[in-house]
């Protein structure tokens, strides 16, 4: 019952590569693999050619109940916070602030503090009752298309989510789903002053045309 054996299993979906599981989980591609190794040997996952995939689903929910009860006891730190969601077995893509955040690589953050962290996310309409019942089961506030005022959530993180009918794209940075660059620009674009930042990171890095530069503020006589 080791906390990282559970980390790998929990984050792991049908067909995920061992860096796939090792991004998710910020742990190093070496120890995942040391690990995979022992999973497979104990029949609690297979390695397979397509990938990795759970074989035990008793143990499984074991570890999802083991970590629950760790976590929920627990302040979750920030790094946590991106962790936790690949746990729910359920597709989702981080989106607003969060496409921001992924996409600049952690480089910009806007209107989020250590005691007030929100962690915006896209899921499927039809997976909105398991969302709610997952965070509460770890011990997490989270709301329906709406940050709340931080007075009304407990502790520092917490889950804003965003139900659709549609499907979801995703694109992966850095072990995180995260909604395609041109949608989290278009975001973006919509209250630029707040992201200008952000948007001139992604201009440089990305090779977009996107006239994204700092405007100097001029002084009011």
């Amino acid at each position: 019952m080791d906390s990282t054996a559970a980390k790998i299993v929990l984050a792991a979906q049908h067909g995920d590569s061992i860096n796939r599981i090792a991004s998710k989980i910020d742990i190093s591609y070496s120890w995942v693999y040391d690990w995979i190794e022992r999973l497979d040997n104990a029949d609690i996952i297979a390695n397979t050619d397509n990938g990795i995939q759970i074989v035990d689903h008793e143990m499984r929910q074991q570890y999802a109940e083991m970590m629950a009860a760790l976590y929920s006891r627990d302040t979750i730190s920030q790094e946590d916070a991106y962790i936790i969601p690949h746990f729910a077995g359920m597709e989702f893509v981080y989106t607003e602030i969060d496409a921001a955040y992924v996409w600049t690589h952690g480089g910009y953050q806007v209107a989020r503090s250590h005691d007030d962290y929100p962690v915006f996310i896209d899921i499927h309409g039809r997976d909105v009752e398991r969302w709610s019942a997952f965070f509460q089961q770890w011990g997490v506030d989270a709301t329906i298309n709406e940050r709340p005022d931080a007075s009304d959530v407990n502790g520092d993180i917490h889950y804003v989510l965003y139900p659709k009918t549609n499907d979801i794209d995703a694109e992966w940075v850095d072990g995180n789903p995260v909604i395609p660059l041109d949608d989290a620009i278009n975001q973006m674009m919509e209250n630029r002053p707040a992201y200008e930042p952000a948007l001139e990171i992604i201009a440089d890095e990305y090779d977009r045309d996107i006239d994204a530069a700092h405007h100097s503020a001029t002084s009011a006589t």
